[in-house]
């Protein structure tokens, strides 16, 4: 939906949003990305494994790799990519998970430069409790994909919605 304050999309074919909020919000130039979690567009998390007693396995890494695949694709949608990030906010349940998280973020920035800023904060917990990690970004989109989408308000509502 495009209106004088920016534009709200909400993806299909991404899990979808457990509230009143978009994917991501577009505004002056700038994709507002709602908090990312590694879940499936079938309700599934990645990174969250029941072993044969019932009990859950946690991969952060792989939950942490899994949330940037959908951030790419939420950002993607809108003519952006993880090189335009320029912020990443991290909301970890437990710290003690920070170095699997820290040693597969490098991995999804490792080839971009400049970096973007990141803070990384302990959450008592997220809205599931499989979920260990969510991130939230902001990311410049590049101009030509802005004014493109400004040409196409009109088949913008069918494609995101």
């Amino acid at each position: 939906m495009t209106t004088s304050h920016g534009e709200s999309h909400t993806l299909e074919q991404r899990a979808q949003p457990l509230g009143l909020y978009p994917h991501v919000r577009v505004v002056d130039g700038f994709a507002f990305v709602s908090g990312t979690s590694s879940r499936r567009p079938d309700g599934s998390i990645a990174g969250a494994d029941p072993d044969d007693g019932g009990r859950v396995r946690f991969d952060v890494a792989t939950q942490t790799r899994a949330v940037f695949d959908n951030i790419r694709d939420i950002l993607a949608a809108v003519g952006a990519g993880l090189e335009d990030v320029v912020d990443v906010t991290t909301f970890l349940v437990d710290m003690s998970d920070f170095d699997a998280y820290n040693r597969a973020y490098a991995t999804v920035f490792a080839d971009i430069s400049p970096r973007p800023a990141r803070t990384t904060v302990a959450v008592h917990q997220l809205p599931h409790p499989d979920l260990r990690i969510e991130v939230k970004t902001v990311a410049r989109v590049p101009p030509q994909s802005h004014n493109q989408q400004s040409h196409d308000q009109q088949g913008e509502e069918r494609r995101w919605r």
